[in-house]
């Protein structure tokens, strides 16, 4: 899919939806919401050498420390993203993450 049509053609994810509220709240929650899981994943997603930025409010750029990118729409698909990407099988409740958070 083009970005163009991801950016058009999602009705969102149920984690970033946000109950009932004025546009410039909603927008200022959804871009703080967005950044705030961007680098909580960083936090996880080192353990994989990957790396996560926001695109344009609506998807997530993933990166490998090789150079390797792929765009995602939301977090379901991220992780069977970073499994193809980084090669290795993903699990973020790994003791692996675990140590790496208490680390850091």
């Amino acid at each position: 899919m083009c970005g163009l049509c991801g950016i058009l053609g999602d009705e969102g994810h149920w984690t970033d939806l946000w109950p009932l509220a004025d546009a410039a709240e909603l927008a200022r929650r959804h871009r703080n919401e967005r950044l705030s899981r961007v680098k909580c994943l960083n936090r996880v997603l080192g353990a994989f050498s990957c790396s996560v930025t926001d695109w344009q409010g609506s998807q997530y750029l993933l990166s490998t420390f090789t150079g390797k990118t792929e765009l995602v729409d939301n977090l379901t698909q991220l992780w069977a993203c970073v499994e193809r990407l980084s090669g290795c099988q993903v699990d973020p409740l790994s003791v692996r993450v675990r140590d790496r958070l208490r680390a850091s």
